[in-house]
């Protein structure tokens, strides 16, 4: 049942399901024999990453990272702030940053600068939503699940003012309620 704030669902459960697996095997398949540490930032990508964890066949570690560049408001300031830490060095590691959603891209853009000062093997980038024309940064992600239009979206971990995290799909949040 759609959520009364929710004026359009964009992907249902099947549907990100589907698109978790293939994801999960396109990863195993690219670091077969190697081991992986997923690095979530939270909280909004923590449903995601407990799918896609289950969804990957190799050897992983998880941890993760709380930042924060939205505050109180609908869009990224652009100012990035570690909220949480890693737990350990990944010094000599191959990393895998699991987002949410890649909007303006400005956060994980320092991330992604962050991380690489601390000189892994790799650090690359799965996002599960790609919202489509919003980037201002030239990330490139090596793997991206879905293309999601211009809206405000809610749903699988992503929230508005920490609501609507548990709702089982993907959809648009009538402006309204953010407004």
């Amino acid at each position: 049942m759609m959520h009364e704030d929710v004026t359009e669902v964009l992907f249902d459960e099947q549907q990100i399901a589907a698109c978790v697996r293939s994801l999960g095997a396109r990863i195993s398949a690219d670091y077969a024999g190697e081991k992986v540490l997923l690095v979530t930032v939270l909280k909004g990508a923590f449903i995601f990453m407990a799918d896609l964890s289950r969804a990957i066949t190799n050897d992983i570690e998880i941890d993760f990272m709380a930042v924060s560049s939205y505050g109180a408001e609908a869009r990224s300031s652009g100012v990035v702030r570690i909220i949480k830490d890693l737990n350990a060095s990944i010094e000599g590691r191959h990393i895998l940053i699991v987002e949410d959603i890649l909007d303006s891209g400005l956060t994980l853009k320092y991330l992604i600068k962050n991380l690489r000062s601390r000189r892994p093997l790799s650090v690359e980038v799965v996002t599960l939503l790609l919202k489509e024309g919003k980037q201002e940064t030239d990330i490139q992600c090596k793997y991206v699940g879905l293309i999601c239009p211009d809206e405000f979206v809610v749903g699988y971990g992503l929230d508005y003012a920490e609501s609507y995290r548990n709702l089982p799909y993907i959809g648009i949040l009538n402006p309204k309620a953010y407004s």
